[in-house]
């Protein structure tokens, strides 16, 4: 029985398989692949086969190679393999085949829906897309807010249509409750979410209990859990890079949320090191380094006329901050960062954002003046009064030795209210900035 996935990144069968380029198992060492014989390029994707039917087909791509062999690793397990099994040729194209009928499903990385849904897609629909990265001049400008449906980002941390921001989090601190929040409250026209190397039993309350029907309804999941091999994770990420840019094409303002890129950075750490490649800075190899920028980089404005990508990667804070090489490219390569506060987490204060530590670079583009003003208020006064925490809980502070700390004081409840925010609540883009103008005007 050949490989057909009607619904994925490929339609076809092993009759189209290119029988002249193909060879036999050399090796296989953990999850490498090798053969000889034929000739393919990078990122090519392979089947094995055991004509004896000594295991199912296993699709692989190519990753190495050099004068004599090519190495590959496989997308699926490799139990059953041996020098037996066949490898051939299949195809040079990553692509993946694309329609609206996507939304509110649940995929994997090859396109194959994977939710208990009894609909069928209608594979009729369906646009093969590999695919459309624009040169970086010939995007349109950045001038429109994005209403992401959550008070503290709006107001004081406002996103711009097309832009790149990092979500920087431990765990147990509520970064899923806030994922699902904005899928939800977001007036982006699409939501696409990769859940790549989740646990599947997170992946599972994710989708069905904290983002639900309503959050589904505009979105689709791109689902790689933490048991699939590296090249299906890595894969995932580009999926949805894939089905951002198919949306934007067609005009749509397309809202990405990447979960998470610490484990797209760890899946390609696999295959570096299983190529060969040397360990750097905290074991990554050199071409984590270079595919990651490659990623984030997808994202921004298409170009005039067309849609807008604004993507959120999350980034799990391993080691501490100055010390996370992944938490350091995405600083360097996005545009702003949301720093989530364990302290504020255990005190039962959700979303919670560390003010201190969160940046949007875009926000001055896209909101007006005053409320640029009012943000920035607010901001100094909420770090005024972190700095002196301790002096005021102790009971050492007193009233009139700063006047600007008396005004952080006085205020402290009204500002930790207005960044609370309960997960089933939508707090528009106007009605946050009015709130904010309100506050402040307090003050």
């Amino acid at each position: 029985m050949g490989i057909d996935f009607e619904m994925g990144w490929v339609k076809r069968d092993l009759k189209s398989v290119d029988a002249e380029r193909s060879s036999r198992v050399l090796s296989v060492t953990g999850n490498i692949i090798e053969s000889q014989g034929f000739v393919a390029g990078m990122g090519a994707m392979c089947v094995i086969d055991d004509p004896s039917g000594g295991h199912p087909e296993v699709l692989a791509e190519v990753v190495s190679f050099d004068k004599e062999t090519i190495k590959l690793i496989p997308y699926h397990e490799t139990a059953g393999l041996s020098r037996r099994s066949r490898v051939r040729f299949f195809s040079e194209s990553v692509g993946l085949s694309v329609s609206d009928d996507l939304l509110g499903r649940v995929i994997n990385p090859l396109g194959e829906i994977i939710d208990s849904q009894q609909v069928k897609r209608d594979s009729r629909n369906a646009t093969h897309f590999s695919g459309s990265k624009i040169p970086p001049l010939e995007k349109a400008s950045i001038n429109q807010p994005l209403d992401v449906g959550v008070r503290v980002i709006n107001a004081l941390l406002t996103m711009a249509k097309g832009q790149r921001i990092g979500l920087v989090a431990g765990s147990g601190v509520g970064k899923s409750t806030l994922m699902a929040m904005i899928t939800k409250h977001t007036d982006a026209d699409v939501v696409i979410v990769g859940l790549i190397g989740e646990r599947g039993r997170e992946a599972r309350e994710f989708i069905e209990d904290t983002l639900g029907p309503e959050g589904l309804r505009k979105a689709i999941i791109v689902l790689a859990t933490s048991d699939t091999t590296a090249v299906m994770r890595r894969r995932g990420a580009e999926v949805c890079h894939i089905l951002a840019e198919y949306f934007r094409d067609k005009g749509q303002n397309v809202l990405l949320l990447c979960d998470s890129l610490t484990r797209v950075a760890h899946a390609q750490r696999e295959i570096g090191l299983a190529v060969g490649e040397p360990p750097t800075s905290k074991g990554y190899p050199p071409s984590v380094f270079t595919e990651l920028p490659k990623l984030m980089e997808r994202g921004g404005m298409g170009r005039p006329g067309s849609g807008s990508i604004s993507s959120i990667y999350t980034v799990l804070a391993e080691y501490d901050e100055g010390m996370d090489p992944i938490v350091e490219i995405a600083r360097a390569t996005l545009d702003g960062q949301i720093m989530l506060s364990r302290q504020l987490a255990d005190a039962g204060h959700y979303p919670a954002i560390d003010l201190n530590g969160s940046i949007s670079r875009l926000a001055a583009k896209v909101v007006s003046d005053e409320v640029l003003d009012a943000a920035t208020r607010y901001r100094r006064y909420w770090s005024l009064y972190e700095q002196n925490k301790d002096i005021i809980n102790i009971g050492a502070y007193k009233s009139g030795a700063d006047e600007s700390l008396d005004v952080a004081v006085r205020m402290r409840s009204s500002m930790v209210k207005f960044a609370r925010q309960s997960v089933d609540l939508a707090a528009s883009m106007d009605e946050s900035a009015e709130g904010l103008l309100a506050l402040m005007g307090e003050s």
